[in-house]
């Protein structure tokens, strides 16, 4: 029988800094709750508004796998590697910092806030050489259906991270139902709402809620009003 947990938005770490607005899922930086470091290995889950032309400066990260999902907005990139990327809604950026790397992001624009998602999964390979990468993905590509934008194949759909895990983000119609298949036998799936009303499993879920299911091939998702998702499939042990 599938395993679930709940986290409501309401109930997410909160830190605000003036020119950054960020709630957590998971326990990070001040906010620390011994039931919410991870999810298998996914570690972080951070949704945050940067105010017009300020950012993160640059600060050193190793043997992880980062992930920034803009929302609204531009964000742009800067590392220790040489490489430099601007992205927006519809890109999706990884950074797996291996042995070690040094980076920037900043609010690309001095007139808006950017909004964006920051995620980070533990690596299967430790030490790896660091690399970044970004790509675009059509909207029209993840309507009432899952847009795979992660995978841990450089050969699929979407970047590619260190780990055995699967990104997918959704656009559902109102009344549209599906069924979720999991990619790994023993994986689990975080799915986080950024938009509407779902119900998966026979739970409903609102913006901004969190919902982890393990021990199931499957399960099903029902979109009650115009809802955006993004699915994140995690190997549950941290081994």
């Amino acid at each position: 029988m599938a395993q679930t947990l709940l986290h409501p938005a309401t109930s997410r770490g909160h830190a605000s800094h003036g020119w950054l607005n960020s709630y957590h899922t998971f326990s990070f930086a001040g906010y620390h709750n011994p039931q919410r470091v991870h999810f298998g290995v996914l570690r972080v889950l951070n949704d945050d508004t940067v105010a017009a032309g300020m950012g993160f400066g640059t600060h050193p990260h190793d043997n992880m796998e980062i992930i920034s999902i803009p929302l609204s907005g531009t964000l742009e990139h800067k590392d220790s590697a040489g490489n430099h990327g601007i992205i927006q809604s519809g890109d999706v950026q990884v950074m797996s910092a291996g042995t070690g790397i040094a980076h920037s992001e900043k609010n690309h624009s001095q007139t808006e806030q950017v909004k964006f998602l920051q995620i980070w999964v533990f690596p299967n390979k430790r030490n790896v050489q660091p690399r970044y990468d970004q790509q675009t993905f059509r909207a029209a590509d993840r309507h009432n259906q899952f847009q795979q934008v992660l995978s841990p194949n450089p050969d699929d759909a979407g970047v590619w991270i260190h780990q055995d895990a699967w990104f997918h983000l959704a656009d559902f119609d109102s009344g549209f139902g599906t069924d979720y298949h999991v990619k790994k036998p023993g994986n689990g799936v975080y799915v986080f709402v950024l938009e509407g009303d779902v119900t998966i499993n026979g739970q409903a879920l609102h913006p901004r809620d969190g919902f982890g299911i393990w021990d199931t091939a499957s399960f099903t998702v029902q979109a009650n009003s115009n809802t955006r998702l993004l699915l994140m499939e995690v190997p549950m042990s941290l081994n």
